[in-house]
């Protein structure tokens, strides 16, 4: 990658002397920040932006080891050949027309790809803004030569964004409002070669790079991606586009239904540690908050203390902050009785600290001086939220010395802001030049809080050494002959290979069978009619709960066969009594191969849909991980008749899943359906496996 980055020398393929052409816009970019040689291609002149212009990258002197490209779509083949044989290690493709521009444009897209595969040259793009690194002042776009005109802000925030005119986008808006630092800006477009996961590990290992945030739209290599996020000491934020998937209503089992939507890509990247976003400020907010803070030194709790002026914007802090895992910080003793020497006597001492009576009373310096100096030597206050308002209230104290003095305590200091636009800009870029992230709005504000004090790093594998071998034989040679999903007696026998536990049952052939079956479980018992390839048996009638005597069992034995036109199997189970319903699953997920899903099961399903998903293998510790991040955290722990759930066994249980999937490419989805999470034990009802 270091050719993309640090090159020596590089041929600009297509320069132009219209200004109006992207040829000239990439030369008059390389002529302001580039240092070394810059060397035009275009047949057409001799001479562009007083640089010597050559016929052909054949002709350019030594040392080149960068070209970029802005060529039409259908010469871009040859011209990555002629780089091929000067010997050109990388280039930049920046014109379009290619995979996004129908037929045509993907066929000359696979023989780039083709060329690259034959001669090993890396390919940047094609259709991408290319690379501008504000630390350098390397700029290798065509994005408009007047971003030359603001100030290249130098920060530690490094983006990879998979839309061009998107990352020109971010150039111009971050660099014209002049609130947050960059250090790279890499646009990837179709990604015929070079993808996020090269580039990612590259600035991971970049020393100008604290924190990395990528707008994609999809992964090249879904595992590798995980893999290199999950093994990062840096933040990382994503913010990924399309994740719904169309058609998922159509998938044969609950498992890929749920996974045909963006649960599964939140899953496998909260199990990497990485943040995600759900829009453009927002991702650059987290990065700008994250690069401050990327590391928070101890286990703390989240305890804010909130310093305002208005009781109002307190309130409603402390609403957006309940909707997290912060909490409002409960001043200690010492802290309450610092804060009444500031307050008038009728005024009570509470978090949120409305500081404006203590203003009235002291000026804002005293106030805003003496309530941050109590909250920062206060033990269960873990991060101070600030709010200001540039301009005007009196407002007029300086905010390095309380920056300051939250520093010297470790205690994270974020800053709400309101105010008059030209003075509110200025208090804005002052404060962060402190190293305290600014927002213009509350929410933002308390997510930003919230990410920098949740983000834990993922857990460290810990895969066990447990067999991820194949199935026994007579169970393979059911997978391999079935043209659809295997029956739930089959699939449970699989289960059961890899220790799953599964209720028990037995496969009966005659009333009697069913009877002594039934006895020998003891009433009431489950009778479910098993037809090859019928997964849905509940809406066909085929499913009897509470059988509860001799004759009941006899005559539900001949309904069964009835509907079934005697083509079936009569399946008797031991009936699970209470315990919360859970659902769990396995699905091969074409981005991120095998993933195991969990949710809550039966009525829940539908109604809470909360599910989470974890790319597989994975140990003991990922899963429990896994088991925390459902929302519905009341319900494990027990609640309204419901006994708690054996989270080890739980665990121990997707662990398996995931290795069942891991071990056996024939399987395409595991449907686990309701998993019963009784007393003293979690066993498996109901299950599907579908081969492919």
């Amino acid at each position: 990658m270091e050719f993309f980055f640090k090159p020596r020398g590089i041929a600009l393929v297509g320069a132009s002397s219209n200004p109006y052409k992207g040829g000239n816009s990439i030369l008059k970019n390389l002529l302001n920040g580039f240092k070394g040689g810059i060397y035009p291609v275009n047949p057409a002149y001799t001479e562009v932006e007083g640089l010597k212009c050559y016929p052909s990258v054949l002709d350019v002197p030594a040392p080149v080891d960068l070209a970029i490209v802005f060529v039409p779509a259908k010469l871009v083949p040859d011209v990555i050949r002629e780089c091929v044989q000067r010997k050109i290690p990388g280039v930049m493709i920046e014109s379009g027309g290619f995979a996004e521009a129908g037929s045509r444009g993907k066929s000359i897209q696979r023989e780039l790809k083709q060329i690259c595969d034959e001669t090993g040259i890396r390919l940047w793009g094609p259709n991408c803004m290319g690379l501008v690194d504000f630390i350098s002042k390397k700029v290798f776009s065509f994005v408009s030569p007047t971003l030359w005109n603001y100030e290249f802000i130098r920060g530690n925030v490094s983006l990879i964004v998979q839309s061009g005119m998107l990352s020109a986008g971010f150039i111009i808006d971050t660099m014209s409002h002049g609130v947050m630092g960059i250090s790279k800006v890499c646009s990837i477009g179709n990604k015929v070669d070079v993808d996020e996961c090269e580039l990612l590990e590259y600035l991971l290992d970049d020393p100008e790079t604290a924190v990395v945030g990528l707008y994609l739209e999809s992964f090249a290599n879904g595992r590798r991606f995980i893999d290199i996020c999950r093994s990062s000491s840096k933040p990382i934020v994503v913010l990924k586009g399309g994740k719904s998937v169309k058609g998922a209503a159509a998938a044969m089992s609950h498992t890929a239904s749920l996974a045909g939507n963006s649960t599964l890509i939140s899953g496998a990247l909260a199990q990497a540690g990485v943040v995600e976003a759900v829009d453009f400020k927002q991702m650059l907010d987290l990065c700008r908050s994250l690069s401050m803070y990327p590391e928070i030194p101890l286990k703390i709790t989240g305890g804010v203390a909130i310093l305002t002026y208005s009781g109002g914007a307190g309130i409603v802090s402390s609403d957006f902050i309940d909707k997290t895992t912060l909490s409002i910080a409960e001043l200690s003793q010492k802290t309450k009785d610092a804060l009444e020497k500031i307050y008038p006597e009728w005024m009570p001492v509470a978090n949120p600290i409305d500081l404006w009576p203590a203003i009235e009373r002291g000026g804002s310096e005293m106030a805003y001086g003496e309530a941050i100096k109590a909250v920062c030597d206060d033990p269960n206050v873990d991060a101070v939220f600030l709010h200001y308002y540039a301009g005007g209230f009196a407002l007029n104290f300086d905010i390095s010395s309380l920056v300051e003095i939250a520093r010297k305590s470790n205690k994270p200091m974020f800053c709400w802001l309101m105010g008059e636009a030209e003075k509110a800009r200025k208090f804005q870029t002052n404060t962060q030049n402190l190293g305290v992230p600014v927002y213009r709005e509350l929410y933002r504000a308390v997510e930003c809080i919230a990410a920098v004090f949740e983000r834990e790093k993922p857990e460290k594998r810990d895969l066990p050494a447990s067999s991820r071998s194949p199935i026994s034989k007579k169970y393979k040679t059911e997978l391999e002959k079935s043209t659809g999903a295997l029956d739930e007696y089959i699939s449970k026998k699989i289960l059961d290979e890899y220790s799953i536990p599964v209720v028990d049952e037995k496969i009966a052939s005659s009333v009697e069978e069913a009877l002594d079956t039934a006895r020998s479980f003891g009433f009431p018992v489950v009778m479910k009619g098993i037809l090859p390839g019928e997964i849905h048996k509940t809406e066909s009638g085929l499913v009897r709960l509470g059988v509860s005597s001799g004759e009941e069992t006899g005559k539900v034995f001949a309904e069964l066969n009835m509907k079934m036109a005697a083509k079936g199997k009569i399946l008797v189970q031991r009936q699970m009594e209470g315990g919360l319903e859970l659902i769990a699953g396995m699905v091969r997920d074409p981005q991120f191969g095998p993933c195991v899903m969990l949710g809550l099961g039966g009525i829940f399903t539908e109604i809470l849909k909360d599910t989470v998903f974890a790319v597989a293998p994975f140990g003991h510790g990922e899963a429990l991980s896994m088991i925390g991040r459902l929302k519905s955290q009341k319900l494990l722990n027990g609640f309204r008749g419901y006994p708690p759930v054996d989270r080890e066994i739980l665990a121990q249980i997707l662990v398996r899943l995931g290795d069942l999937g891991c071990g056996n490419l024939e399987i395409k989805e595991i449907d686990v359906n309701p998993l019963i999470a009784g007393e003293n034990s979690i066993v498996a009802v109901d299950a599907v496996i579908l081969p492919g």
